[in-house]
């Protein structure tokens, strides 16, 4: 560094002066396109029913739902990806509701491109854990474990229904070995060569997850442990990408984001698609309740953690703030 009497010559402060400098030489941006809304529609609902722990985000009526991907549209997000939440009466220990083509999923997807046609990419969670009455993503065996392989299977089966119900994308989310390639046959088997999937790549057994269960309802006891990854390992991940890529995934993702901004980072640079990172309930949780509190700025706060996970390497992000934070920065 150049330095005259005691004083820098180089001062990094000069690009710091004034908002319009600041954002001249700013290296990332966050942009509408970014983004992807998660949401939730109930069936037999005729109001949306706020989620207690996720302050302003609720379970959709079809109705409602159908309202939200219009908006998202009008702010330029890229995707909304849906969840079911089923009567507690139809589930069942396979997740029959999950592949019923009149289930709620499958009835939401027709709602929606019905609505918002290709002006919103309609992506569907591909998992069973909604619609089964023990919660797991998967089907047991007679020990109560979770069978891999009868798994694929039933995923098989969802992957059709849902192409068919108008899914431009599909997330196997299970974390079962093999899935990529499984879902990947069956849409093609039924000549949906177009219906892309964004795989669950590196998805890890977090805490962070505890508002989703009460969003979808969940039925679980116990955890995941068995099939998604151990907090502790990252190497594992990379693994777990090399694997799907090799099966046909479009797109790859890391979940949860705000903890595992090192495997993003990871995935990211050994990646030849693109990569996302979902924004877990946990994560938007923390920082409505602290807001609430008066403990934090929210939106300097929410801006700040979706600049982070951009900034690790997703190129695009799965918020609840998706529509919010479009429309701020339109």
């Amino acid at each position: 560094m150049t330095t005259y009497g005691s004083f820098p010559g180089t001062r990094p402060r000069r690009l710091r002066t004034t908002p319009v400098m600041r954002r001249m030489v700013a290296e990332t941006r966050l942009h509408p396109a970014d983004f992807i809304l998660p949401a939730f529609v109930r069936e037999g609902v005729s109001e949306p029913v706020p989620i207690a722990a996720m302050p302003g985000v609720v379970q959709h009526t079809r109705d409602t739902l159908k309202k939200a991907a219009a908006e998202a549209v009008e702010a330029g997000v890229s995707g909304i990806m849906l969840f079911g939440v089923p009567e507690e009466g139809n589930k069942d220990a396979v997740g029959t509701a999950g592949t019923d083509p009149d289930g709620i999923l499958q009835v939401a997807l027709r709602d929606v491109r019905a609505e918002v046609g290709d002006e919103l990419l309609v992506m569907s969670d591909l998992c069973l854990d909604e619609f089964t009455d023990h919660g797991h993503c998967g089907v047991l065996d007679d020990q109560g474990r979770v069978d891999n392989d009868a798994t694929l299977e039933r995923y098989a089966e969802m992957a059709q229904v849902q192409a068919d119900a108008g899914a431009h994308v599909v997330g196997p989310s299970g974390m079962m070995d093999g899935q990529i390639g499984v879902v990947r046959d069956a849409l093609d088997q039924i000549g949906r060569e177009d219906v892309a999937i964004l795989a669950y790549t590196a998805k890890y057994a977090s805490a962070f997850y505890g508002p989703f269960r009460e969003a979808v309802g969940s039925s679980l006891k116990g955890d995941r442990k068995t099939y998604q990854q151990d907090a502790a390992n990252a190497r594992e991940s990379l693994r777990e990408l090399a694997l799907d890529l090799e099966e046909g995934a479009d797109m790859v993702m890391v979940k949860p984001a705000g903890p595992y901004l090192d495997i993003l980072a990871k995935v990211a640079e050994a990646s030849d698609v693109p990569v996302a990172a979902y924004q877990i309930s946990g994560e938007y949780s923390m920082i409505e309740a602290a807001a609430e509190k008066g403990w934090i700025d929210r939106d300097r706060a929410i801006l700040e953690s979706l600049t982070g996970i951009k900034r690790a390497g997703a190129r695009n992000i799965l918020t609840y703030w998706a529509t919010e934070v479009a429309r701020t920065l339109r």
